[in-house]
């Protein structure tokens, strides 16, 4: 069972290393380095397990008879297929898994996408947290326990 606390503290790690990276890749001499490719991995697992835990919530809204709230589920659960899809179409073009390295071969291209993905991640988590669980913690009845 995942807790709000977990949840956010989740948001704040991924919302800091979007911001760490960010400022080291404006730098492309930092983009090649072992340091920036780790936290950047880190970072694409942080989100991609987030989202995985997030999605036992929608679950909760789900059950309920209210179809407000299930329209809020299904927009979020839409939301994290295209945000999922977008992510894979950025990693296939900037990473190469096997050698656990950022691959760049236009750097202006790659901070632009990468603000730009980055982005959205952070939308989605502020979304997350003054709409879903709110909402989640209403439905449940329950400050503390997410899903």
């Amino acid at each position: 069972m995942i807790t709000f606390d977990e949840l956010n503290t989740q948001n704040h790690q991924i919302t800091e290393l979007s911001n760490v990276l960010l400022y080291l890749f404006k730098d492309r001499s930092m983009c090649d380095t072992d340091t920036a490719c780790n936290l950047f991995f880190n970072y694409m697992d942080k989100v991609k397990d987030h989202l995985n835990v997030v999605d036992h919530l929608y679950t909760v809204l789900l059950q309920d008879q209210n179809q407000e709230l299930h329209n809020v589920a299904n927009n979020f659960m839409s939301g994290e297929q295209e945000i999922k899809k977008i992510i894979a179409q950025y990693t296939k073009e900037w990473c190469n898994k096997k050698k656990h390295a950022v691959v760049i071969a236009d750097h202006e291209k790659f901070l632009k996408e990468t603000g730009e993905v980055f982005n959205m991640i952070l939308s989605r988590i502020q979304d997350e947290t003054e709409k879903l669980y709110p909402l989640v913690r209403k439905v449940r009845g329950d400050s503390k326990h997410a899903a």
